[in-house]
């Protein structure tokens, strides 16, 4: 009998202490809970806090298109338009690269993405360029030229940049960049031989166009004839 005694002691105070718990992280629980929902408010006041601040110190900057546009010149065009290429080009652009580079120096890695487009000036050519002997017409062409040699500014960028700890950089370093990188563009698409596709490819449209005006044989020659005295 004292050993079943003992017993229900023992289990009367483990229920006592597992209630007594089970209270306590109950209180615990609830008191954690009122603690996050009221530390809520300040936690959504410091995330915009934040975010103003970041918005601060780097603004998203506003487009105003002025309203009034003045169109200086329009000129009719007769381009025949025969190739484009696709150029890539890396720019390096650097000032300041002295033995005070890492003070002052600003060098940049731009990679510039551009088009070219060349083809003939179609309002160049006149009568005199067009005549027949017998059957064959022969033809001469202008010389092809650029139209167009651009860059493309959605997919150019800085690729990595790198100032001087007492310098913030020089400001048309970036620009200077670009207006290398459109001249770097036209010539490696000289290079390439650009002009003498949009040559070929020109006479090959105009020999299929004139075929089917009805001219039996076509032939394009680089000068035109000498007039003949009469």
């Amino acid at each position: 009998m004292p050993v079943m005694k003992n017993a229900r002691g023992w289990l009367l105070i483990i229920g006592i202490f597992a209630i007594v718990g089970y209270g306590m992280f109950a209180v615990v629980r609830a008191v954690q809970e009122t603690a996050q929902n009221g530390l809520a408010p300040i936690n959504e006041i410091t995330s915009n806090l934040s975010t103003q601040v970041a918005d601060f110190l780097h603004p998203t900057p506003t487009i105003i298109p002025d309203p009034v546009t003045i169109v200086n010149e329009i000129r009719t065009l007769a381009r025949l338009e025969t190739i484009q290429y696709t150029v890539e080009k890396v720019i390096t652009a650097e000032t300041g690269q002295g033995p005070f580079g890492f003070l002052f120096g600003d060098r940049l890695l731009f990679v510039a993405h551009g088009m070219v487009i060349a083809g003939i000036d179609l309002a160049k050519v006149d009568q005199s360029d067009f005549w027949m002997v017998g059957d064959v017409l022969y033809v001469h062409l202008p010389e092809p030229e650029i139209f167009i040699a651009t860059l493309d500014n959605d997919q150019s960028y800085v690729y990595h940049r790198d100032t001087g700890v007492l310098t913030h950089g020089d400001i048309n370093l970036e620009t200077a960049a670009r207006q290398v990188a459109e001249d770097e563009i036209e010539n490696a698409a000289l290079e390439d031989g650009i002009l003498d596709l949009a040559r070929q490819n020109a006479e090959s449209y105009l020999y299929r166009l004139l075929r089917d005006l009805g001219y039996p044989e076509v032939i394009f020659v680089s000068e035109t004839p000498e007039p003949t005295p009469n």
